[in-house]
């Protein structure tokens, strides 16, 4: 799995370890992983890894098949947002979240999907978000990368199935994880008076719902290794209240827009 330094990655990590599973965690430091976790080294085995690196996560696919013999489960959980408003972002800060978001998620599957194909078998769970099936002021820089991820694991995972290997699509409200402060969220950094107030306004919510998020990340991790232990997963799990509703709402404009659609023939 990626991104196991902290968030929802460090309880999928732990939930899985619980659950009695051997796991390769990666991280930017693995230091930061085995943080903690001394307890379960025998089966915990924190490497480092930067996911925008392609021949590094080939190289540590490639050990993790020759020590164990496979890999059962990918998790693709490694990540950031930008969030803010979209000119408020330089051209280098939106290509950087495709560059993780997108492309170093792809660089993972990449690496480890031929030792799965070869064995007619494996998981794939990939971390998106509800912003991946709707976008709002403030977060369209971040949806972007999560709807290009859920474009891309939807078609992938048709191609995949006829080979055994299965895809999860996750996909969270607001956790109650450091995701949305300093750590793992960036802001635009340009200023436009035209979007002062507006950005004041979105800071202001957004340093509100850090740490009062309603959703438990304890709760998914378990699920998802739940889910991961059965033989047919579902597609995607929308997890949260929040997430369900604004999936709904999103669903239910989409109708009213197919029918307006074709109303107008």
């Amino acid at each position: 799995m990626t991104g196991a330094s902290r968030g929802l990655g460090r309880e999928i990590m732990r939930a899985a370890l619980d659950a009695g599973q051997t796991v390769v965690a990666t991280a930017r430091s693995a230091d930061a992983v085995r943080d903690g976790f001394e307890v379960y080294q025998d089966r915990l085995h924190p490497v480092a890894l930067d996911i925008t690196d392609a021949e590094a996560a080939k190289s540590v696919a490639a050990e993790i098949v020759k020590r164990f013999g496979k890999i059962d489960v990918l998790v693709n959980n490694a990540g950031y947002a930008e969030l803010g408003f979209f000119e408020t972002f330089t051209e280098a800060a939106v290509r950087r979240q495709f560059e993780v978001n997108l492309f170093g998620t792809m660089n993972v599957a990449r690496a480890v999907v031929p030792h799965m194909r070869k064995r007619r078998s494996g998981l794939i769970v990939t971390i998106s978000s509800v912003s991946g099936l709707v976008s709002n002021a403030g977060g369209s820089v971040y949806s972007a990368s999560k709807f290009a991820v859920e474009g891309w694991m939807e078609g992938f995972a048709q191609e995949l199935a006829p080979f055994g290997v299965r895809s999860l699509l996750v996909e969270p409200g607001m956790l109650r994880t450091d995701f949305m402060d300093g750590k793992s969220a960036s802001f635009g950094s340009i200023l436009i008076p035209d979007y002062a107030e507006a950005v004041a306004r979105y800071r202001s919510f957004v340093d509100g719902a850090n740490g009062n998020q309603p959703n438990d990340p304890k709760l998914l991790a378990a699920r998802i290794v739940e889910l991961a232990s059965q033989d047919k997963a579902p597609a995607r799990l929308i997890f949260g209240e929040d997430a369900q509703q604004w999936a709904s709402e999103k669903v239910d404009k989409l109708r009213e827009e197919l029918a307006q659609s074709a109303d107008r023939g």
